[in-house]
Order: C-alpha cells, then sequence, then structure tokens
C-alpha cells in the first residue's frame, strides 16, 4: 500500500505568521479543525491514520500532539465501524469529525450514512441532532489509481438529510470547514485532493474573526459565489473543476468571449438563486464535473437551470463531465478529466450563429 508516501508537506506543522501569508489548501483545513478544537471541546477528530501520523495527506498533522489521543486518535481500518462510532457520538453531545482517507474506501460506511447518519433527526422528529462532519478528499488529478479517485458526490447528494460542501479555494477550505463543524445536521464535505498544494495569500487573523461571525459562517451553507465575471455565457462547477473553469475563462477572454464562472461551493443545499441570476444574465450556460455525467449532481443542475431560465437562454445548457466508465489509470486520466481544451470545444458549441 502506497498511501503514505503521498506527499507529506501538505499541511506542515508550525503556525502561519501573523500578517498575509501564503496559506495552504492542506493547512488551512488543518487549520480549521485545530481552531474548532481549541474552541470546543466536544469536537473530536478521528478515521484511519489521522493520529501520529496526521492523515495521509497530512490534514490532521499535530493534532494528538496539541489535543492528545482522546480528541485525535487513529481508528481500526472499518470505515463502517468509524461511522457507527460517530453516529452513537453525535447522539450523545459530541461533534465528531471523522475522515475518510480516499472517496472510495466510505463505501463500507454508506450503509451507516443513508440508514442512520442521514434519517436520525427526521426519524426522532428533530429530538435527536447529529452535528458530525464526514471529511472525503474525493475526485481526481493526482495519478491514483483505483479506489482512490472517485467522484462520489451524487450518492451523498441524492440523499436526503446531508448537506453536501465542496470547497475550491482555501480561503472557503477554512471558513466551510470551520461551518461545517458547527452546523447543527451531518455534513459531507468533500476536499479536492488535487487542491491540497494550491495556494493564496491569506490574513489567517481576519480568517478566524471571519469564522466566527455567526452570520459569515451560515454564508458558508447554500450559498454559491461569482468566482469570475463575465457576459457571454456561465460556466458552473464546484471542487476541483473550479479552477479548470476558471483556466478557460482566461483562455476564452483571450479570443474575445466573456465567460462568467459560478463556483456552486454548497451542492446541497443548492444556491439557485445566485446560478439562476447568472444565466439569465448570460444566456448561455455549461456544467463542469469531473464525475461521470450520467444521474449526476451536472445533470442536476442543468436540469434546475433549464427549468428556472428556459426563457433565457439561447442555447440549451451543455455539461463537461467525466466520461460514463470507472475510472482511468493514472496515464489515462487526463483524457477523463474535464480539461480547458473540452470546455471551450463545448462552449463554441452553445450557437452562437443564433445571436
Amino acid at each position: 500500500m502506497t498511501d503514505t508516501a503521498v506527499r507529506s508537506d501538505a499541511a506542515g506543522t508550525a503556525a502561519p505568521p501573523a500578517g498575509p501569508q501564503p496559506l495552504t489548501f492542506a493547512k488551512a483545513l488543518n487549520t480549521a479543525l485545530a481552531d474548532a478544537m481549541e474552541a470546543d471541546p466536544s469536537v473530536i477528530m478521528f478515521g484511519e491514520d489521522v493520529g501520529p501520523l496526521g492523515g495521509v495527506f497530512r490534514i490532521t498533522d499535530g493534532l494528538t500532539a496539541r489535543f492528545g489521543e482522546e480528541r485525535c486518535f487513529d481508528t481500526p481500518l472499518a470505515e463502517s465501524g468509524i461511522m457507527g462510532m460517530a453516529v452513537g457520538m453525535a447522539m450523545n453531545g459530541m461533534r465528531p469529525v471523522v475522515e475518510m482517507q480516499f472517496d472510495a474506501f466510505a463505501y463500507p460506511a454508506f450503509e451507516q450514512v443513508v440508514s442512520h447518519v442521514a434519517k436520525m433527526p427526521n426519524r426522532t422528529r428533530g429530538k435527536v441532532k447529529l452535528p458530525l462532519v464526514i471529511r472525503i478528499p474525493y475526485a481526481g488529478g493526482i495519478g491514483g489509481v483505483e479506489h482512490h479517485c472517485d467522484s462520489s458526490e451524487s450518492y451523498y447528494a441524492h440523499t436526503p438529510g446531508l448537506t453536501v460542501l465542496a470547497p475550491a479555494t482555501v480561503r472557503d477550505a477554512y471558513l466551510m470547514l470551520r461551518a461545517a463543524i458547527r452546523f447543527p445536521d451531518p455534513v459531507v464535505f468533500l476536499e479536492p485532493k488535487k487542491l491540497y498544494w494550491s495556494k493564496e495569500t491569506l490574513d489567517l487573523a481576519e480568517l478566524r474573526k471571519e469564522a466566527d461571525d455567526d452570520a459569515a459562517t451560515g454564508s458558508a451553507v447554500g450559498r454559491a459565489v461569482v468566482a469570475r465575471s463575465g457576459t457571454d455565457a456561465t460556466l458552473i462547477a464546484y471542487g476541483p473543476s473550479v479552477p479548470t473553469a476558471l483556466a478557460a475563462a482566461e483562455a476564452a477572454a483571450s479570443e474575445g468571449r466573456s465567460l462568467e464562472v459560478i463556483d456552486v461551493r454548497s451542492i446541497v443545499p443548492f444556491d439557485d438563486e445566485t446560478v439562476s441570476a447568472s444565466v439569465r444574465k448570460t444566456g448561455r450556460a455549461v456544467v463542469i464535473a469531473e464525475a461521470p455525467g450520467f444521474a449526476s449532481v451536472a445533470s442536476e443542475i442543468v436540469a434546475r437551470v433549464q427549468e428556472r431560465c428556459f426563457h433565457s437562454l439561447a442555447a440549451p445548457v451543455r455539461r463537461v463531465t467525466g466520461f460514463d466508465i470507472p475510472y482511468p489509470s493514472p496515464k489515462l486520466e487526463h483524457y477523463f478529466l474535464p480539461s480547458v481544451d473540452r470546455i471551450l470545444d463545448t462552449v463554441d458549441e452553445l450557437q452562437w450563429e443564433d445571436a
């Protein structure tokens, strides 16, 4: 097994200095976990190799040393057991955060998620809350093998009772994880693995102030953002596809075409207002996601846009997604994943001759 050979410096252990500083996506998550555990003693982190090792991607690096083995600890390789224990803890006043290590590793726990995590508050008429977070490093682009690169968001989005979040920026990695941990209901928190080493220059002190603001924290759930303004067409993406959409918009600008990019951020609940406002403005839309297209989150977004923006559309809403095949070998994944060229080719097909 080569999982532990994955880049070990993703999060790092040193605290970022004061003032605006480069911060990685991984370090933002690591800091969010530490800050949440510092602020609330009921927050507990556990999963496979998350203790002294700090996780495969070192997202939990230093947490065991800082908070002790009772609050950040390793579990057996038994995802169903991890999830079942999290349910019991959440029912009894704790706020567990669990890591599934890799997207496809979470499937043995899926029965627990569907039958108990998603249904317990409804089953008890709201008397029993489950304030737990399921962290899932997901999607491709890292040269991983089978069972290490799945985009499984559709399974969770289709399950009523779950909130599903997918940050795409370093800033959102911190703010949205803090918001997820404070949220009163279960959250599936999807972390794009290929973005772990992306960097932004941010003031961590200001981020912490924003995370402590209830209004700002609440806006992280159910709220999409305009990542880039444009007038000719809208690119709608989430998680690992957002940087690709932004790169496509930049390339299109050099050719004289203005593309707006919407970062969905919150898959469930979905922000129809922001997405629809953009599409009504531009009249054209392309949805971009790594997961296979059939019966997908991308399909749902297309349906919602068609229903709400039909009279504003100058062309059918199109999709650029992974193909309807199992995830390919590392040498072939670049054919499978949405690319700038595939996006621009699809934009070119949006019936511009009718404009």
